[in-house]
């Protein structure tokens, strides 16, 4: 391929929209452009990569025995009711009318399709296991696309579906495409991080993320120090920490004992931990936050730490309600008698399910707010003036937590970007549309159901967060959009055209996907591009060639350099290329 026949237009400055490396320096290397907030095209030179990380996926499915189908964008509601999840659904699908005023989605996810194709043809066990997967443009309404790829509003997935039996081949499937997961992220030179994690608006248990620590990722992942536990914010877990309340004299947790008895407070204007802790001159693990949620016509009071976070996907699993949301400030002050920040678990019992995070019951005398506006009671006890109806986790793991895995261990926060997911989904949509088989007795089950996910497109984002430099992109050989560049300094001298073109033909008949820059350009022009792009190798014919017959040869990956004969460029070429 020839520069000037090849469309790959760079750009100088950083575009202002872009904060994250990738996003930059995809826009400027000519790799994608933006439409509009979370939608791109990818042009000529991103295509290519996008073309290739597909190319491995499709390889590794077909290893691991999946088929690949091509599955509609547009879905009817009427489908998607069955399932229960065209209002449910987080974030919201983008939602169309046809001229009928038949009600659409634009697919974020084909559990729905793929299970109402496969019930069509498949009657007996006989016909089972089956897997099929597709790479296919998925939509999702985000509110707040971000970081180019990484998270936008059309997007490209791949994601497989696995029908059994029964959970023994259920499991085998699972295996076979976590082991699929592994040498395909292998192949694409990614560091990913398998971890815990929750499935999400999708559903299912046994789920695992392969994640990619960096950075600028949007996830946290949590992960001990000791162990290797590893796990998604969303779900992770630690030892309950044991620091007692304080009395409001003190200003360190644990140094004097619990007040004798609660004692209303007056604190006027304090609605906030930040604010209490200042007035009374308590530290933060000396308070009880209580959140106030409605589930259905109850509401829930969750009570973790004041220095704590609740994660509210615990909360949700364990209440079990898909309306679970925030209580409205109207419906704290029915509730409570007070405003919002003001609320405590004291006088709740009979109102409100009280759940407890476990370290509730570690404190001593807690700072709890009074269920009156201005005002908070001190020396509050679990278990003497309030009794959780539930304890459980409830908290946000955070660093420097004890590991609840092993002795000893803590555990550290580091971001992340999710690009594959592996769940069993078990028979949650097979029941709700009627998949079933019939078995060797004749008896009718639903069909067991696994789904694999993984971001296509967002894997050309991370590839790049993993592989730059204040210079431009590293590709690696197996994604990058040609092997090798040829720089041709002077295009206007035909001993050195001759001999670049000889190069590229020499590369090419091994085998080797080479772009030949013969622009009209500066050779500062040239090797800025060549580096912003990321070609693995370069190969630089310029006077020397001429002069005294040798070319410099590049390696992008640790910018080495070294000089060789006219007729060794090709074949060192190929062995640093087979290298990268």
């Amino acid at each position: 391929m020839r520069a000037t026949e090849f469309y790959a237009p760079t750009l100088r400055q950083v575009p202002s929209e872009a904060e994250i490396p990738s996003h930059q320096l995809l826009l400027r290397g000519g790799f994608i452009r933006q439409l509009s907030a979370g939608v791109f095209t990818f042009l000529p030179l991103g295509l290519r990569v996008l073309r290739k990380v597909e190319r491995i996926i499709r390889e590794e499915m077909d290893r691991a025995g999946a088929h690949e189908v091509l599955m509609p964008v547009i879905h009817p509601q009427e489908l998607w009711e069955r399932s229960g999840r065209w209002t449910s659904f987080v974030p919201a699908p983008l939602k169309t009318k046809d001229r009928t005023g038949r009600w659409f989605l634009l697919a974020p996810t084909h559990e729905e399709a793929v299970t109402d194709a496969v019930m069509q043809d498949v009657s007996s066990y006989r016909d089972l296991p089956v897997c099929l997967y597709q790479i296919q443009q998925k939509f999702r309404d985000e509110a707040r696309p971000r970081a180019g790829l990484i998270r936008g509003k059309e997007f490209i997935m791949k994601d497989a579906y696995s029908f059994d039996a029964d959970m023994a081949g259920l499991d085998a499937s699972f295996e076979k495409q976590f082991e699929a997961y592994t040498r395909l992220f292998a192949r694409m030179h990614l560091d990913v991080l398998v971890v815990e994690a929750e499935a999400g608006a999708i559903g299912g248990f046994g789920t695992r993320e392969f994640m990619l620590p960096t950075p600028n990722g949007e996830d946290t992942i949590i992960q001990c120090r000791s162990c290797g536990y590893a796990s998604n914010l969303e779900c992770a877990v630690s030892k309950p920490a044991g620091r007692a309340g304080v009395s409001p004299a003190s200003k360190e947790a644990g140094e004097t004992p619990a007040l004798p008895e609660p004692r209303l407070v007056q604190t006027p204007g304090a609605k906030t931990i930040e604010a209490v802790t200042e007035m009374l001159g308590v530290p933060a693990c000396a308070l009880i936050k209580t959140l106030l949620y409605r589930a259905g016509d109850k509401f829930v009071a969750a009570l973790v730490r004041g220095d704590r976070q609740l994660n509210e996907m615990k909360l949700a699993k364990l209440v079990q309600d898909e309306s679970l949301r925030m209580a409205e400030p109207e419906e704290i002050r029915e509730l409570t008698g007070g405003d919002v920040g003001y609320s405590g678990p004291v006088g709740l019992a009979g109102k409100a399910e009280i759940i407890a995070d476990h370290e509730i019951e570690l404190m001593g005398g807690a700072v709890v707010g009074a269920n009156q506006t201005d005002a908070h009671l001190t020396g509050v006890r679990v278990g003497e003036h309030f009794t959780p109806d539930r304890v459980a986790d409830l908290r946000e793991a955070a660093a420097d937590d004890a590991c609840a895995h092993c002795d000893g261990g803590t555990l550290a926060a580091v971001r992340g970007i999710e690009l594959g997911h592996v769940f069993k989904l078990g028979t949650k949509y097979s029941e709700a549309l009627g998949a079933v088989f019939q078995d060797e007795h004749g008896e009718q089950h639903p069909m067991i159901m696994g789904c694999y996910g993984i971001g296509v497109s967002r894997i050309v984002s991370a590839l790049v967060e993993q592989w730059h430099d204040d210079s431009g992109i590293m590709w690696p050989r197996s994604v990058a959009p040609f092997e090798v560049a040829v720089l041709l300094l002077d295009p206007k001298n035909e001993e050195i055209v001759a001999m670049a073109e000889g190069i590229n033909e020499g590369l090419q008949a091994e085998g080797l996907e080479v772009l030949l820059d013969d622009r009209d350009e500066r050779p500062g022009v040239k090797f800025k591009d060549a580096e912003l792009i990321g070609y693995p190798v370069v190969i630089v014919v310029g006077k020397k060639a001429a002069q005294e017959g040798v070319v410099e040869v590049r390696r992008r990956k640790d910018k080495t350099e070294q000089i060789v004969p006219l007729a060794e460029a090709v074949a060192t070429a190929k062995a640093l290329a087979e290298e990268a």
